[in-house]
């Protein structure tokens, strides 16, 4: 009957002159056709100068992490006698002021990986610094709110993605840091630790020590510490040129406009933007504009803060594979795990009552400028007096 089948298939088609299953083939050579033009378009979207961007930063990155490694015993002098960083309390404001100098979280995280390798710094003193890097790195986002106050943008609702920023970090880095302190001191999580990859490690030789040796040759230590401080400031620079180009659009938002009401949607997506970005200056300065243009609210975006407070400690952590310095690691990795804990915690447990307590003081700080004035004076004076301390 098969046979019969395929005779009456082939007899219906005007012409046919082949076995039915030639039939199959401008079938296929369409697919083959639309498969290749769906290439082609893709391919036409790649941006090769992006790609070599990203290239270019990413051996920027490790270029600076050798500079600043090698540099950082001749910066102990500074940092030991000038600054006085000699104790937990003086690190996290050392890192916390470091921050504000150059703008930057990242940098300043990597510095600490660096000072802990040359001995400049212990571990407890790494980590905290590492937390002061992270609080200051969110003064950028009230920064750029307060550009948008001068364009003539409404006050509240342009501070207020920087207060809750600075807000939602403090009121999570400083539970972690004392958790994380007591991680270091018991030891429970110094088992776990990345092996140093030596693939990674000879690539990286290779490219780099080239470079690194001529600069170490030509500069002294506390040069070579400021020149890989430099290189890293521009890395992450080229970095951000090198992410796509976003534009706000109420078509585009719309659809997602119900996932912001949902805490762990939010937290997600907090952490996925800057594990992309690498980046937590850019994935929460993102939420002034969005703010301002109505696309998100004050309190849909405290669990988007504390997600993409978690996964900026990527960069930081392969820092530390780098340096091969499987204690630096650990460092990174109690960062990393003691701001999940309680962030995961809040969320869990308390997050209503904490999103109104947050709401209610970032409210009472943008309710007369001498509530603002005093805030400002305290996130300036805090760390310097953690410094003197």
């Amino acid at each position: 009957m098969e046979d019969s089948y395929e005779k009456n298939l082939v007899s219906s088609v005007p012409g046919a002159r082949h076995p039915p299953g030639d039939l199959r083939l401008p079938v296929a050579h369409d697919r083959l056709a639309s498969s290749a033009q769906a290439m082609y378009g893709l391919w036409r979207r790649v941006d090769l100068a992006k790609i070599a961007i990203f290239a270019s930063s990413l051996y920027l990155f490790v270029l600076a992490i050798t500079l600043m490694k090698d540099g950082a015993r001749g910066v102990a002098p500074l940092v030991r006698d000038v600054f006085s960083v000699a104790s937990a309390a003086n690190s996290l404001g050392f890192g916390w002021l470091f921050s504000y100098t150059i703008m930057s979280g990242s940098p300043v995280a990597a510095a600490a990986l660096t000072f802990y390798d040359a001995g400049v710094v212990d571990k407890l003193g790494a980590f905290a610094m590492i937390t002061g890097s992270r609080l200051g790195a969110n003064f950028i986002v009230l920064l750029l709110g307060f550009l948008y106050v001068l364009r003539g943008q409404d006050r509240a609702t342009s501070l207020s993605m920087g207060l809750l920023s600075l807000t939602v970090t403090a009121t999570t880095y400083l539970p972690g840091l004392l958790l994380g302190a007591l991680f270091l001191q018991t030891g429970l999580l110094d088992g776990l630790q990345l092996g140093s990859g030596a693939l990674l490690h000879s690539a990286a030789d290779l490219a780099v020590n080239p470079v690194a040796g001529l600069v170490t040759a030509l500069l002294p230590e506390w040069g070579v510490f400021l020149a890989g401080l430099g290189v890293i400031l521009l890395s992450f620079s080229l970095f951000d040129r090198c992410l796509p180009t976003m534009t706000i659009r109420e078509s585009h938002v719309g659809r997602l406009s119900r996932l912001v009401y949902r805490p762990a949607i939010m937290f997600l997506l907090g952490a996925l933007v800057t594990l992309i970005s690498m980046s937590v200056s850019l994935s929460l300065s993102i939420l002034v504009p969005l703010s301002n243009r109505g696309f998100v609210r004050r309190e849909n975006v405290i669990p988007y803060i504390m997600g993409a407070n978690i996964t900026t400690f990527i960069d930081t952590l392969l820092a530390a594979v780098l340096l091969r310095n499987p204690p630096a690691f650990t460092v990174v990795f109690v960062e990393m795990f003691s701001i999940s804990v309680i962030s995961l915690a809040i969320l869990a447990m308390v997050y209503r009552p904490y999103q109104r307590g947050t709401l209610h003081f970032v409210n009472w700080i943008t309710a007369r400028n001498r509530n603002l004035a005093i805030f400002l004076a305290a996130i300036v004076a805090i760390p310097v007096i953690l410094v003197l301390a």
